[in-house]
């Protein structure tokens, strides 16, 4: 896959490699129909296909539940020439609450959010999921003129029709379609924003999703949402995202649903720190007796965590915060080999509290293996 390995990138955020699919406007010289701009489509008699009659009624429906999301920025976060105002798409799964990207409001000093009908209102955090880039907005003075229900992600076979509604480059309800490609590894998507490090897995479609599109449903043939659009993959830096990059609409309802019950995220966490192995001294790493560069460190151990009660072993600092003694070393999770500490937290967080991982260990120079039961999250 060309999209996020060497040969080319992901792109989600302000600036980076990884640009968010939200909106930095760009000059488009062809025309948009006016159908999609307001969202009044109309089944006309030039619908010859059914796929056509398909497309047409899920989206007629859907985009009364689909928003666009504004963010207006805060002045720290602004670099001379950035607008102050970013755009993002969301959609209502519940009457006054609505999804979307964290990436799309982290940075927020106020938001806003634009119905497909014109309606304009203020929102606000409700709640958040940086673990796998999610975020639930309320709004108030306003009942959602529809809501989106999730379908079964998991279920979804190469090939099958997928449609995106959003708000690429600012072009409110604008409708485009595809197929699911494939799912890809969390760790093939390489990001430099921070977020979706518990993705254990997206999925790639054909849809568009460019900028502006972060946060809008991936919807299949019954109107059912699959995923959310996260961001787009294209050869380089000089050319629009050709492939779509989705989160998986399972792990996104299982998240909301969590938000809203417990108020955090109940996927698999360690509870402990972690540091890549290849970013240590090659020196220090032949002391301890490691031949690989592949792992990751155990550095601190909370008391009470997950990975104290197993019994894992954390490294030791001088008052300079060099290392005088290497902890353990995960090398594998579950009998899947780990390459850094992204690897661990993404295959660990695929599992739910109670559930227990296996460890594979490095330490004082011996193979061990380490069971951990994972334990709940709690508000910090």
């Amino acid at each position: 896959m060309t999209s996020a390995g060497p040969q080319g990138s992901a792109r989600t955020g302000r600036g980076g490699p990884l640009r968010r699919a939200l909106g930095a406007a760009l000059l488009v010289t062809a025309a948009v129909g006016g159908a999609y701009v307001t969202g009044r489509v109309t089944a006309a008699s030039p619908l010859v296909t059914n796929d056509e009659v398909n497309t047409v009624e899920v989206t007629r429906t859907a985009m009364q539940a689909v928003v666009r999301v504004d963010a207006r920025l805060r002045k720290e976060v602004l670099q001379q020439g950035d607008d102050p105002v970013e755009t993002g798409t969301g959609f209502f799964y519940k009457k006054n609450l609505i999804v979307t990207n964290y990436h799309v409001v982290r940075d927020q000093e106020s938001l806003s959010v634009t119905l497909y009908d014109g309606r304009r209102v203020n929102a606000k955090l409700e709640g958040v999921d940086p673990g796998i880039d999610i975020a639930i907005l309320r709004v108030t003075g306003v009942s959602a003129p529809r809501t989106l229900t999730f379908g079964q992600s998991a279920r979804l076979i190469p090939g099958q029709k997928l449609i995106t509604i959003g708000t690429p480059l600012k072009f409110q309800n604008f409708i485009a379609s595809g197929v699911y490609s494939a799912a890809t590894s969390g760790r093939d998507v390489p990001r430099d924003d921070g977020l979706g490090q518990e993705i254990s897995s997206y999925f790639l479609t054909t849809a568009s999703i460019q900028q502006g599109n972060s946060g809008g449903p991936l919807l299949d043939s019954r109107g059912l949402v699959v995923g959310v659009a996260d961001a787009n993959a294209a050869p380089n830096g000089f050319v629009p995202g050709v492939i779509g990059i989705a989160i998986p609409g399972d792990l996104v309802k299982q998240s909301l649903d969590d938000l809203e019950k417990i108020g955090v995220p109940q996927r698999g966490s360690l509870g402990a720190t972690l540091v890549d192995l290849d970013s240590l001294d090659p020196a220090l790493r032949s002391l301890a007796g490691l031949t690989s560069s592949s792992g990751a460190l155990v550095d601190e151990v909370p008391a009470g965590s997950a990975a104290a009660r197993a019994g894992l072993r954390g490294s030791l600092r001088n008052s300079r915060g060099q290392f005088q003694a290497l902890g353990d070393v995960i090398v594998a999770v579950d009998g899947q080999g780990v390459r850094n500490s992204f690897d661990v937290i993404r295959l660990v967080a695929a599992k739910r509290p109670g559930q227990t991982v296996t460890l594979k260990l490095w330490r004082n120079k011996k193979a061990v293996t380490v069971k951990v039961t994972l334990l709940k999250r709690t508000l910090q």
